[in-house]
């Protein structure tokens, strides 16, 4: 058993504890004291802050993302709730005249538009200056009429805005179609080719096929011109053989009848000695 003077001084330990702690606490400010309980509760009580289910806040911003029209409609103005009214005080702020445009995802066909706040229309951004966000160019500006198709609320929506850029934004707001010319471009440019190339082919076939049938009708005349000549030489030299192997009848005939030579001499000169 604890004796008396133990817990006296425990007692007055505790006491003087606790009113350290209650002056220490009522030095501090509202900002600090409450950072002081928070600590001593995490650090008191371990594990009670994973219990205690965290509450999102939903500021203005959000409210304004969900409830934000690029376009407002009679519809939309009919409701009264004060999300609505947000939105409508925010969207009467805005200038409708001309359109900031987010390209940085240009080559994927998504570009992005909003009205200029005030702080734009007296700075002249996206009328003296180029309406793309990240652009500052004023020279060469040009204005153009786009037709909006976008997204919202579940539906699809589309609009006519204008827009002034400079002639680099431009290239970026027509990249899209100015892709598909190019490759429309470079097909009608690969068909001609090919019909050439066919053409040719073609072309020089049909002189192949005219040299050969000239080359075949020569051929044919040497030919039978050879074979003429050949024909009637072969019938002459028949004749001649046929001539000189079997004598005629009239040749034998004559030759038996007539004299030679050698027989008149042989009488003429027998006369000469008689």
């Amino acid at each position: 058993m604890a004796s008396f003077s133990s817990l006296r001084s425990e007692v007055f330990t505790r006491e003087h504890k606790r009113q350290h702690y209650g002056s220490y606490i009522k030095g501090l400010s509202a900002y600090d004291r409450h950072k002081k309980f928070m600590d001593d509760y995490v650090h008191l009580y371990p594990g009670s802050t994973s219990s205690v289910p965290s509450v999102p806040v939903k500021t203005d911003m959000d409210t304004l993302r969900e409830t934000y029209r690029f376009i407002r409609t009679d519809e939309d103005d009919a409701e009264r709730t004060w999300e609505q009214r947000l939105a409508k005080r925010y969207y009467d702020k805005l200038f409708k005249e001309y359109c900031i445009a987010d390209m940085s995802h240009y080559k994927d066909s998504k570009i992005g538009f909003r009205w200029r706040t005030e702080k734009e229309v007296v700075g002249g951004k996206g009328q003296f200056i180029c309406g793309n966000r990240k652009c500052t160019e004023k020279e060469g500006l040009s204005s153009y009429e786009v037709n909006f198709s976008y997204n919202e609320s579940g539906e699809n929506r589309q609009a006519l805005v204008k827009l002034r850029v400079c002639p680099r934004c431009a290239y970026k707001l027509k990249y899209r179609k100015e892709k598909e010319l190019a490759s429309q471009l470079r097909e009608e440019k690969r068909k001609a080719r090919k019909r050439q190339r066919k053409e040719k082919l073609e072309r020089r076939s049909k002189r192949r096929h005219t040299s050969r049938d000239t080359d075949e009708d020569d051929s044919d005349e040497d030919s039978s011109s050879s074979s003429d000549d050949s024909e009637s030489h072969h019938s002459s030299e028949h004749t001649t053989k046929k001539s000189r192997g079997v004598p005629s009848t009239s040749s034998t005939i004559g030759a038996s009848q007539q004299p030679g030579r050698n027989d008149e001499f042989d009488q003429y000169f027998e006369g000469m000695f008689l």
